[in-house]
């Protein structure tokens, strides 16, 4: 294991600084070259362990890690309630799926850059890092009017106000600049935050497990390739591609959180929890107009 120290930066550049330790596995993706799949039954615009597209040309590489995804059900018409014209909810088991997933966006490499520079390395400085930041989304699962599967994401909240405000002005992406922290306490990691100069907030703990095989719910939760998104008033779609998520099992140890009120959505309620180590080949292509 090697200890990462992360110097994460919300509002402006001489903003008051917060220190972030995360412990990251030296092999981040074990057993995932090795655990190959048969993948069957999943067509075009059908949800599953793989991309359904190749992102041959990415406007942005990232790494995701220390992932969690607390899963659970919501009636249908809940969730078109809060949609945009030309999306509905998508549903497995008669249910539409709201999930919170909190994460570590690492290495951030927009439009091919090597890498962006930490700016908080210069001495003497009080600069955020702006290639690396925990993320914490809360999304819902959708159909478009093309009839492809997808995301629709209610929030995002970042630790890195350069990237909120990018993502917001490019694609319309519902991004909150926010403090947040991710920690790692004995087998547990704990996920926390609070958007700035606004009442929203979460605090959340999950205890990873094993290494699963997904079953088809799973696929269907995790394996999500396009995002839509609302911007000048068109409807956006943006594909993703990455290997497949190394997926565990989790066990929701505690859960207290204001972000899906503010969506207009019930608190977590008998979740599915899972966790990941991460994936860290992940390519996000050109977002087009779909209406």
């Amino acid at each position: 294991m090697r200890s990462v120290l992360m110097a994460l930066s919300h509002g402006t550049a001489a903003g008051a600084l917060r220190s972030l330790t995360i412990s990251l596995p030296a092999r981040r993706l074990t057993g995932t070259r090795d655990r190959v799949r048969t993948v069957t039954g999943y067509g075009p615009g059908m949800a599953g362990p793989r991309a359904e597209q190749r992102v041959t040309a990415p406007v942005l590489r990232t790494s995701w890690l220390e992932a969690g995804f607390v899963h659970w059900r919501v009636p249908p018409p809940s969730i078109d309630a809060l949609l945009p014209p030309g999306l509905t909810a998508d549903v497995h088991d008669g249910s539409a799926w709201v999930t919170l997933v909190p994460h570590v966006m690492w290495d951030l490499r927009p439009l091919g850059l090597r890498l962006l520079p930490d700016l908080s390395q210069l001495p003497g400085r009080c600069l955020p890092d702006l290639s690396s930041a925990p993320e914490i989304n809360l999304r819902t699962y959708v159909r478009g009017p093309e009839g492809r599967d997808g995301l629709w994401f209610l929030s995002l909240d970042v630790a890195n106000t350069a990237v909120a405000a990018a993502a917001r002005a490019f694609v319309g992406a519902p991004y909150f600049a926010s403090r947040l922290r991710i920690e790692r306490n004995g087998g547990c990691v704990r996920y926390a935050g609070a958007r700035a100069g606004r009442p929203e907030l979460f605090d959340l703990t999950i205890e990873p497990g094993a290494l699963i095989e997904p079953s088809e719910r799973d696929d269907w939760l995790t394996g999500r390739w396009l995002a839509y998104t609302k911007h000048l008033g068109s409807l956006l779609a943006t594909p993703v591609e990455h290997e497949p998520w190394p997926l565990r099992s989790g066990t929701l140890r505690s859960c207290s959180e204001s972000l899906t009120a503010a969506a207009g959505l019930p608190s977590v309620e008998d979740p599915v929890v899972h966790f990941s180590d991460g994936v860290t080949r992940v390519r996000v292509g050109l977002p087009r107009v779909v209406r």
